[in-house]
């Protein structure tokens, strides 16, 4: 709708980010292992940084991003395509 006037709409959809919401998951001093089950499905085995989000949306923002619009960026380590491994 707002194309004409260049005004692109993405969306970021970040996965498991080393922040402090996440804190509960990825914070394992209870020992229950929580990080352990979500990095299980992770195909890259870690948990992202602030840092990786941040990255996805400077690219947006640059002048590289400049014809995307309409997009939902998954920032999940591949989560999103990922299985467990039976």
């Amino acid at each position: 709708e707002w194309g004409h006037a260049n005004v692109r709409a993405n969306c970021l959809a970040p996965g498991l980010i080393r922040t402090d919401f996440s804190k509960a998951v990825w914070d394992d001093s209870d020992g229950n292992g929580s990080v352990v089950q979500a990095l299980a499905a992770n195909p890259l085995k870690r948990m992202g940084e602030p840092d990786d989000v941040a990255g996805a949306a400077i690219w947006l923002a640059s002048a590289a991003g400049s014809y995307i619009t309409g997009q939902t960026i998954a920032i999940d380590g591949g989560k999103l395509i990922g299985r467990v491994a039976a």
